[in-house]
């Protein structure tokens, strides 16, 4: 058993909420989002997702609560001797979806990403923010009730990372709960959600402008 990374956290997310989730490196960040994915039961206390106790699920229960949450990982996870269409309508497939409505919602969703002419490439030939932007487009591509996101927009330039903030709030303005985790403080200022920040293992709850303050003081 390794040490403890977070310790005595209270989190409550309501549903069809926008929280942007910070911190120092190695503050806990990416423990948290793998809780909140699934990826990792708790050690102690209770996770609640969907009205479920997370941690008293049996392996065959998980996969039907894991298809209600989509997650963007910074590492891509992408299926290499897959196409970028075949990688983005994964999740429908599982969800059996008709393959008709999955050819017309995938390539809508790639064209609002920028990657229209990429649906037949495979992830080796395509660049890092390429990538970045196919694993968005199949965390969203099925329209999850929780969506997780870790330094979304950090391997691409700034135009397309709003134009990605502004996909996950049409997202959220249909009643997705989104988890963006970033260090940029120039999302915070402009989107101005909530802000949870992880300091020393523990998670605390602001307003952007009060936590960004913090900041600005730094400055004088």
């Amino acid at each position: 058993m390794g040490p403890e990374v977070l310790r005595d956290i209270n989190l409550h997310l309501e549903a069809g909420s926008f929280h942007f989730l910070t911190g120092p490196t190695g503050a806990g960040k990416s423990s948290l989002l793998k809780l909140l994915s699934l990826s990792h039961r708790p050690s102690r206390g209770l996770l609640t997702l969907f009205g479920k106790e997370a941690s008293s699920l049996s392996r065959d229960e998980l996969p039907e609560l894991r298809r209600k949450i989509g997650v963007v990982y910074q590492e891509f996870r992408l299926l290499d001797h897959l196409t970028t269409l075949e990688n983005v309508a994964l999740p429908l497939r599982i969800a059996g979806v008709e393959e008709e409505q999955i050819s017309r919602h995938v390539e809508e969703l790639l064209d609002w990403v920028g990657l229209g002419n990429q649906v037949d490439a495979r992830p080796p030939t395509l660049s890092g923010g390429e990538k970045q932007r196919v694993a968005i487009a199949r965390a969203v591509i099925n329209r999850p009730q929780l969506l997780i996101a870790d330094e979304p927009t950090g391997s691409m330039d700034a135009e397309m990372g709003l134009r990605l903030m502004y996909l996950f709030q049409e997202l959220n303005k249909i009643g997705t709960t989104v988890v963006v985790a970033t260090h940029d403080l120039g999302l915070i200022r402009r989107f101005g959600y909530p802000v949870m920040y992880l300091k020393s293992g523990t998670l605390h709850h602001t307003h952007a402008e009060e936590y960004l303050q913090q900041f600005d003081r730094s400055l004088y």
